[in-house]
């Protein structure tokens, strides 16, 4: 999957200014799935928070193509990095593999934007 097919090609990508949660439903850091539907697509993405910061990551393995975590919890018990629980892959909090079958890959970003307290798409 390349960044058009996992965004802009995929009808099941919600579209900018859908709620996504309160900024202060999040862990510091944390992260929260979501799931969209339409038909017989899906989109599944994440968002990441560090502090003030929250940024979005399609929620597929550059390697295998499947989500990061299917019981989502995405950050390791120290939560220092995002853990591919499929094979063991370990991405830096911004989106790059550094060990593991896809290292040097990155996570496809998901644009996602912070107003008043609210992460909303972008």
């Amino acid at each position: 999957m390349n960044e058009d097919d996992a965004l802009s090609d995929n009808p099941a990508r919600p579209p900018p200014g859908v709620r996504l949660c309160a900024v202060a439903d999040l862990e510091d850091p944390g992260a929260k799935g979501f799931h969209f539907r339409s038909e017989l697509r899906l989109f599944n993405g994440f968002v990441l928070r560090r502090g003030d910061t929250v940024a979005g990551f399609v929620d597929w393995c550059p390697h295998v193509g499947w989500p990061l975590d299917v019981y989502e919890k995405y950050l390791t018990r120290d939560k220092r990095y995002l853990l591919c629980s499929g094979h063991g892959a370990l991405f830096d909090l911004d989106g790059l593999c550094i060990a593991g079958p896809c290292e040097d890959e990155r996570l496809v970003d998901w644009p996602v934007e912070v107003r008043d307290g609210v992460v909303f798409t972008a």
